[in-house]
């Protein structure tokens, strides 16, 4: 099978090496390279080598999108800068291949519906890098909230925080796609992830209000601050709030999330690896500890299951469609950051 990669920084990488470590030499790996960066990364994002990159994953590099496509690649990874995901998407999708595409999905809606119409057409399989689906704490998460242990939701608070510079310590944090209006960059498209698992968990906000900025002094051109305010509406049409904040600043690093209800209390926190819930009378109902997670186990998680849709025809975890919800919210909460009002959502 023939695979291509666009983008092998940090993610690319990572994505290329668990390809590698589950199929093997069964795959044939081409790149479009337009940096051609040899800097060999490890599982933690440090150096492994200052060069052959390309020798030591055996891959075939081409400089020019057409002509990697005329080979036909079955599967095109899309891992170049989020403000070129459709674009690339678009040029891959046409040439039949299914389509891992890394988050967020894009930094604009335009070109989506023609992204979503020929995956439909063409009956491709397409699937948004969202890892953190395949926490064992947001799985839990899940469990109790099917479960019905809250009864019903009032109210959710979700936090993420990271100090931007510690990202990628190969890179300047300066140049790195996060800290980059052009490339798709700021803390809202970013930290996504949290979006998305609200949106999996609680269905699309009604309205999205949200304060904060370029607050740091971080060089940076996008925000490094988010405080989100959403309404959520259950399936009864009862409202309740659901609050994230998110930042490029915090030491140490943060993610956690809590859901309140009128029958307990769930409290996640997914560094620890975490979950406990309290029952109506504030008593300890439950509390679940996972052993250590190495990370990079969230990423072979999911390319299992991408492999699994396209090698099977599986319907994916997270669809291009979904991957659109949570970037028509990210994209409603920069509206609000810049005009400071609240800005009512479509319903779904």
């Amino acid at each position: 099978m023939k695979v291509l990669f666009v983008g092998l920084g940090g993610i690319g990488q990572r994505h290329l090496r668990n390809l590698r470590t589950l199929r093997g030499d069964a795959v044939e790996v081409l790149a479009y390279r337009v940096r051609g960066n040899q800097v060999v990364l490890t599982d933690s994002l440090g150096v492994e080598s200052e060069a052959g990159l390309e020798s030591k994953y055996g891959v075939r590099v081409f400089h020019n999108l057409d002509a990697a496509l005329a080979e036909h690649p079955k599967i095109a990874f899309i891992c170049n800068p989020s403000s070129l995901h459709v674009e690339t998407a678009l040029a891959c999708a046409r040439a039949r291949c299914d389509l891992f595409l890394e988050k967020p999905l894009a930094d604009r809606l335009d070109g989506l519906s023609e992204l979503l119409e020929l995956m439909c057409e063409h009956r491709l399989v397409g699937y948004v890098g969202y890892q953190l689906r395949f926490h064992p704490c947001f799985q839990q998460l899940e469990r109790w909230l099917a479960q019905g242990q809250l009864g019903r939701i009032l109210a959710v608070r979700a936090e993420v925080g990271e100090y931007l510079p510690g990202w990628h310590p190969y890179e300047d944090y300066r140049q790195m796609y996060a800290s980059r209006r052009a490339l798709g960059g700021g803390v809202i498209l970013s930290q996504i992830h949290e979006l998305d698992y609200l949106i999996a968990l609680f269905g699309r906000p009604r309205s999205v209000f949200a304060l904060g900025g370029q607050l740091s002094s971080l060089e940076i051109d996008v925000e490094d601050v988010a405080s989100i305010l959403m309404e959520g509406v259950d399936s009864l049409g009862h409202v309740f709030p659901i609050h994230l904040h998110q930042d490029y600043v915090q030491r140490p690093p943060t993610r956690t999330c809590r859901v309140v209800g009128d029958s307990g209390r769930i409290d996640i926190d997914f560094r620890a690896l975490t979950a406990t819930r309290w029952d109506a009378l504030g008593a300890e109902a439950e509390m679940v500890r996972f052993a250590s997670l190495e990370r990079n186990e969230l990423f072979l998680d999911e390319m299992r299951h991408f492999l699994a849709c396209v090698e099977r025809t599986k319907t994916p975890l997270v669809s291009v469609a979904d991957g659109a919800e949570s970037l028509r919210v990210a994209l409603a909460a920069h509206e609000s950051l810049a005009t400071r009002s609240i800005v009512r959502l479509l319903p779904a």
